[in-house]
């Protein structure tokens, strides 16, 4: 199998690969860097030669040594390009907390890029508009609160308004995240209802993460529409609040 980078390149390719998962399996990374298993074997054994604390996991894959802290990530002029296009979009994202937690996060990644990087992105991010959905104002304020509730497992209470101006309190079990026509549809077991029901972002009043955790569902999200192909014979209906 053709190598298609050169080999230090790749080296520090795979360190920020495994800088950025918990686990990364050998298939993951010969797929990422068009390599032979062998030749990820060869490329693991010489990063640990090297020093580089890596745990190999049996049956599982690799991991950095929690707590090692690699160099600060260089980016090159089309991964910033990119970065900086991909902020222009996200600011007219119809959910505050997403825009506002990705301006915090590109000022930390621009704090990392050279002088002749920086004045480029400057300039890019003069030079671009993005029209579409230009005047669609803020209407939710909760993504990336939930996003949290959903990695953590914990149970939120919402006040809700569903499309028929019927109001209701729910704790719920946030599962997952679907951004569809322009809005943000939270998909949770509903503890009211005792099934799974799509709530919309900008339907919640108010929201407030509990103090308790609940065990994690035992479907994935790509089950979780095939259970809603047979119940409705299409995808959950934005929200579908019964």
């Amino acid at each position: 199998m053709a190598e298609d980078k050169p080999r230090l390149a790749r080296l520090t390719a795979i360190l920020t690969q495994l800088q950025a998962g918990r686990i990364i399996t050998a298939r993951e990374i010969a797929e990422k860097h068009k390599v032979s298993i062998r030749t990820v074997y060869r490329d693991i054994r010489t990063l640990e030669k090297s020093g580089i604390p890596i745990f190999t996991e049996e049956g599982k894959g690799y991991s950095l040594m929690e707590g090692y802290k690699l160099p600060p990530v260089m980016f090159t002029e089309e991964e910033a390009n990119a970065l900086i296009t991909a902020g222009q979009i996200i600011a007219r994202n119809k959910d505050k907390s997403l825009a506002d937690q990705y301006k915090n996060a590109i000022e930390k990644i621009k704090a990392v890029l050279k002088f002749s990087q920086k004045d480029k992105s400057d300039l890019l991010s003069s030079r671009m508009d993005i029209r579409t959905n230009n005047n669609i104002p803020k209407t939710s304020n909760f993504l990336i609160q939930l996003q949290t509730a959903i990695t953590n497992y914990q149970l939120v209470r919402i006040d809700y308004l569903s499309l028929q101006n019927k109001s209701s309190t729910r704790k719920i079990e946030p599962f997952a995240l679907i951004h569809t026509q322009d809005n943000w549809v939270l998909i949770s077991y509903c503890r009211l209802r005792k099934d799974f029901r799509a709530f919309r972002l900008d339907r919640m009043q108010s929201i407030a993460p509990q103090t308790e955790h609940f065990e994690p569902h035992k479907i994935t999200l790509q089950q979780y529409f095939e259970e809603a192909r047979k119940k409705w014979n299409t995808l959950p209906p934005d929200g579908s609040c019964n």
